[in-house]
């Protein structure tokens, strides 16, 4: 495994925060200096995530960034390789497990900058959300039953929308015909599995040529072979590029269980204080998960009506503000979040200007949220991004492990000028069952 190769390192650029769902232990940067990035190879964790949040941006711009990390990260490994620590990277584009995000636009990026690669992997299974990959079909569980993904609400989304589950026609679709479906190697479960008359260690080392693979897997320990296979061949040379959704970092990493379990999560909440939760995600399931927290005790609801955001929302975000710290003061957690209709724009840059509009709202109230709060909970995987990033001013977090499957809790360092050692939840939009939000924010307030 690679942390038993002290070369190795895993470096997983992460289009959101959620990446981090199935690990523990390691960095979370917001910030991609050559110096920041020199500092998370040298840690001692196996692998750390680069924040990128890109899947909120256009695509011109989300390869712009992608190639900017890049480049900061080969000035970091030629730092290191100088002064005599060489880094072997294993590079990771981890992104949404139900299909959705700037593909192939950032694996393009990351072969051009970083490359070149003789295959790139789309590993989509992401096993505590219900997503697994059968015979090329990519599913999500839904009441014990698998619906292809783009019979889900997912595929319908109006910046990253898809009309299949089957893996190869996704990447003809996406790549608009440059590798066509016929041209996709496909991973099976016989494969990883040792059926007779398969070899997935031949089938790996006559990949070349960046060749596009997609990867069945049902679980764990199907990931788990193929983390053993690959790494095989790339001790053998070969160069393998991964886009994924989390699980593959868990078999990739190799790490033990989490120090703390998730149900004692609560005890790094700061003293006995009540805490706050920022609501920004719109799919139904964060909808329904929102109603379930609401009904809660020691909860606030403190909606946001994002048509009264704009240049002159001033006096609206005052009156938001004070109505948490009134909350706050009582003793209850506020919960903040906004509308839940969803509007309709003319196209996706409008669409995308107006996320950045509403999120620095809802992050000018996270920078006045009290100074003693003793937990903080995004919900939605850009919210929990603009959360570490801009509301928190983070270039660097830690993750404790998971307070539930798919949900993690970070830690802001004990030298923040405002929440010094303030557990953050990362909780993306479209994990957990309705009461899932609700037992979170139960496990953080020691209920």
């Amino acid at each position: 495994m690679p942390a038993t190769d002290p070369t190795a390192k895993i470096v997983v650029l992460d289009d959101d925060p959620t990446g981090s769902q199935t690990v523990h232990g390691c960095l979370l940067l917001t910030r991609w200096d050559p110096q920041t990035l020199g500092e998370a190879l040298r840690d001692p964790s196996p692998l750390f995530f680069v924040l990128t949040n890109t899947r909120g941006m256009d695509a011109t711009r989300a390869a712009d960034l992608t190639r900017s990390v890049c480049r900061n990260l080969r000035l970091a490994l030629d730092a290191e390789a100088e002064a005599g620590r060489p880094v072997r990277p294993i590079l990771v584009s981890r992104s949404d497990s139900t299909l959705r995000g700037h593909y192939p636009v950032e694996t393009d990026v990351i072969a051009q900058e970083l490359g070149p690669f003789d295959a790139h992997f789309l590993v989509p299974a992401f096993f505590e959300g219900g997503r697994v990959t059968l015979d090329g079909i990519h599913y999500l569980v839904v009441d014990g039953r698998r619906v292809p993904v783009h019979e889900t609400e997912f595929a319908r989304d109006s910046v990253f929308g898809y009309s299949t589950a089957y893996l190869p026609d996704y990447v003809a679709e996406k790549t608009r015909g440059r590798i066509p479906a016929a041209e996709v190697e496909r991973i099976t479960l016989e494969e990883l599995r040792g059926a007779p008359g398969t070899d997935l260690a031949g089938h790996l080392a006559r990949l070349a040529g960046n060749r596009c693979a997609v990867v069945d897997a049902e679980t764990q320990a199907d990931l788990d072979a193929f983390t053993a296979a690959v790494l095989s061949a790339v001790a053998e040379g070969k160069r393998l590029l991964f886009r994924s959704a989390a699980s593959l970092l868990t078999s990739l990493a190799g790490l033990p269980p989490q120090p703390i379990a998730p149900e004692a999560m609560g005890r790094y909440r700061r003293g006995d204080r009540a805490g706050a939760v920022i609501v920004g995600s719109h799919v139904a399931k964060t909808t329904a998960q929102l109603s379930a927290l609401l009904r809660e005790p020691g909860t606030a609801a403190l909606e946001v009506e994002v048509d009264r955001i704009g240049p002159d929302g001033a006096g609206y975000l005052s009156e938001i503000q004070d109505s948490a710290a009134a909350a706050f003061a009582r003793g209850l957690t506020p919960v903040i979040f906004t509308s839940r209709t969803e509007r309709t724009f003319p196209d996706q840059a409008t669409r995308l200007a107006f996320g950045v509009q509403v999120s620095g709202f809802l992050m000018a109230l996270v920078r006045a949220l009290p100074p003693d709060l003793g937990f903080l909970i995004g919900k939605g995987g850009i919210t929990s991004n603009d959360l570490l990033s801009d509301g928190l001013a983070l270039s660097a977090s830690r993750v404790l492990g998971q307070v539930l499957p798919g949900c993690s809790v970070v830690r802001c360092p004990e030298d923040h000028p405002r929440y010094p050692g303030l557990p953050v939840v990362i909780f993306p939009g479209n994990v957990g069952d309705d009461g899932a939000l609700a037992r979170a924010y139960g496990r953080m307030a020691g209920r």
